[in-house]
């Protein structure tokens, strides 16, 4: 069990709040494209839209330090290049000395809360391309749920451009992770389906005013060869949450990581709340697929 230094977290946040820009200053940093050239990326951007349940528990991301304890343990196996986060959990990390050599991934509109009436509408309302520059982040990330029946969607979709457009200029890599979305008995509801998928991609590449640093983050659906067909760009495999059916799960993803233009996993809930409540041996699972 790792254990981590909380009451220094505390007192440092309530009375050395400028420590965090001496703490992301000092981070040693790694390339990007790194040994093998694959990634390994620990998601846990959930909590900043209200989505905290995990595997039937409706609060089972509520507790902050278990979240924390899990990512730190997920965070060192051997294998596993870096996390994504908002800002609150990736600053938690760094000021408890968890993010050297770890490709770090800031999450940027998180405003589409879970359940909302204004789901789709999903604002900027985390990382800001400026904010990933100024803590010298390594990555970016947006959601960009599109709903051909909610004009909420629009907005989305200029904001996701101008992010694009800024993370060109500012030479920063940007993952993009498309979905067709609709409300379902007033619930939205994302698009699995392969043909589905491969617009969302061709929608989402095309965002920006230019794809230098677009990368996408692609749901594993059936059919996966025609998904990957329909891009060029660098793609990560998102990992979802499995339910009881991890083994089909696992096995679709190692058939997907073969597959030319994937160049890793991006694993959250399925990995840091599994069942057996065992991190360790989840996270080698996802780690060993990727990097063989």
């Amino acid at each position: 069990m790792v254990t981590l230094d909380f009451d220094a977290l505390r007192e440092t946040r309530a009375t050395n709040p400028a420590r965090l820009a001496e703490v992301y200053a000092e981070r040693v940093r790694r390339p990007i494209a790194h040994g093998d050239g694959r990634l390994m990326i620990v998601a846990a951007d959930h909590p900043a839209r209200g989505a905290i349940a995990v595997n039937g528990n409706a609060t089972a991301m509520a507790d902050r330090y278990e979240l924390l304890t899990n990512l730190a343990e997920a965070l060192a196996r051997p294998g596993v290049d870096g996390v994504l986060g908002t800002p609150d959990i990736i600053d938690d990390l760094a000021l408890l000395g968890l993010l050297d050599n770890k490709i770090v991934v800031g999450s940027m509109n998180r405003g589409g809360l879970r359940g909302a009436s204004f789901e789709m509408d999903d604002r900027y309302t985390a990382y800001d391309m400026p904010a990933i520059d100024r803590d010298g982040l390594d990555f970016a990330k947006n959601l960009i749920r599109i709903n051909l029946s909610d004009a909420g969607s629009v907005d989305t979709l200029e904001a996701s451009a101008l992010a694009v457009s800024d993370a060109a200029e500012l030479g920063i890599p940007i993952m993009l992770e498309p979905f067709m979305s609709e409300w379902v008995n007033g619930e939205i509801k994302n698009n699995l389906t392969t043909d589905q998928v491969i617009l969302s991609v061709a929608i989402a590449a095309g965002l920006g005013n230019s794809s230098a640093y677009s990368w996408l983050k692609l749901p594993v659906v059936d059919d996966m060869e025609r998904v990957m067909a329909a891009t060029t760009l660098p793609t990560l495999l998102l990992g979802g949450d499995p339910g009881e059916n991890v083994d089909a799960l696992i096995e679709q993803w190692g058939n997907a990581l073969r597959l030319p233009g994937v160049r890793g996993l991006v694993v959250g809930r399925s990995m840091l709340y599994p069942h057996d409540g065992d991190v360790a041996r989840a996270v080698d699972v996802a780690a060993t697929l990727v990097h063989g």
